[in-house]
């Protein structure tokens, strides 16, 4: 299910593009130019070196044959204070598909949390059991602090390994650009959340993940990237910005959910959405890979060396983001070879 998003006037795709520059989540990722200038400029003597720093969804350490893939999710004290079982799923879940974007399988997960309040911190813990036994994963402890005057914060790290890696750094000008979105599901109440794995066997969940790993191995997909907080072109955005690339992207042909409307979905943060490049040529065997396990796989875009996004509907293109002038993260790296 589904449908294209339609912009009827010039004035309402720029007027669209302008909320989009200015929601609070695109906001917060300019603050992660403050760490990355502070690592400055990476002279990293080789591409596997290059696969353990920031820019990612997660780092990559080479170990032998493979790589070792270790990320971290930190959740909005927000979050955690109203919904706090929804938020220990979801430091889960996040982290789960950070690994999948990078080729991986996830193995084990620890958690920091702060309460207190015992009956939140409580179901929150429950939340977060309830997606590692959905997912497979170990639940291996972490640290723990509950008392009165505490604030309600949550972070959880997880670690995976991946035979194949996908990653920012093997985005270059000529591939396809792609779309997999779950659209099976529903948004939970009035946030940018979409949720598509409520009532859904593990298998299943577990099945979908599946495929990125699969994909990547066959040698079918150069890069990933899991559509988090700043929405698809925030998401977009940090694919590109490590290696300088651009991308034009055509918002008629987006698969989206009936009940959402464009400016919502723009900013959606779905349970399994990801961007995906690849060669024009894998395009079949990747879409069918994942129609197969029911997802909405969509050509959106490609990529190019301008380092601009351009958005593109209804015959109209319009710039919205220019890297070269305006860094997004911060996170830019020499190119090397892979």
């Amino acid at each position: 299910m589904g449908k294209p998003l339609q912009v009827q006037t010039q004035e309402s795709l720029d007027a669209l593009l302008d909320a989009l520059r200015d929601t609070p989540a695109m906001r917060s990722k300019f603050s992660i130019q403050g760490p990355a200038a502070a690592l400055g400029q990476a002279q990293a003597p080789d591409r596997d070196a290059l696969y353990a720093l920031p820019g990612d969804d997660t780092a990559a350490i080479r170990c032998g044959d493979h790589y070792q893939l270790l990320a971290i999710e930190g959740m909005i004290p927000r979050f955690v204070e109203q919904a706090p079982w929804f938020a220990g799923w979801s430091a889960v879940m996040a982290n789960v598909s950070d690994i999948a974007a990078m080729g991986g399988r996830a193995t084990a997960v620890v958690n920091a949390y702060w309460h207190h309040d015992e009956a939140c911190a409580g179901q929150m813990l429950t939340g977060i059991r309830a997606a590692c036994q959905a997912y497979g994963l170990v639940l291996a402890g972490g640290h723990t602090s509950q008392a009165t005057g505490n604030p309600a914060a949550l972070a959880v790290a997880i670690t995976g390994m991946a035979n194949r890696l996908l990653s920012t750094l093997h985005v270059a000008p000529g591939q396809t650009l792609g779309l997999a979105v779950d659209l099976n599901g529903k948004w939970h109440a009035d946030t940018p959340y979409w949720k598509a794995f409520e009532q859904v066997p593990a298998e299943v969940l577990r099945s979908k993940l599946e495929v990125l790993p699969v994909l990547a191995e066959a040698g079918l997909l150069q890069a990933a990237k899991d559509i988090s907080n700043a929405g698809l072109l925030g998401t977009l955005l940090m694919l590109l910005e490590p290696t300088g690339c651009g991308a034009e992207i055509d918002l008629d042909v987006l698969p989206r959910p009936d009940d959402g409307d464009m400016l919502r979905w723009l900013q959606a943060f779905p349970s399994f959405g990801f961007l995906i490049t690849l060669n024009s040529d894998d395009w079949g065997p990747v879409q069918a890979a994942f129609v197969e396990q029911g997802l909405s796989c969509a050509r959106i875009g490609s990529i190019n060396a301008s380092a601009r996004l351009d958005v593109q509907q209804a015959g109209r293109v319009v710039t919205f983001w220019d890297l070269a002038s305006t860094p997004f993260t911060g996170f830019t790296y020499p190119k090397q070879e892979h």
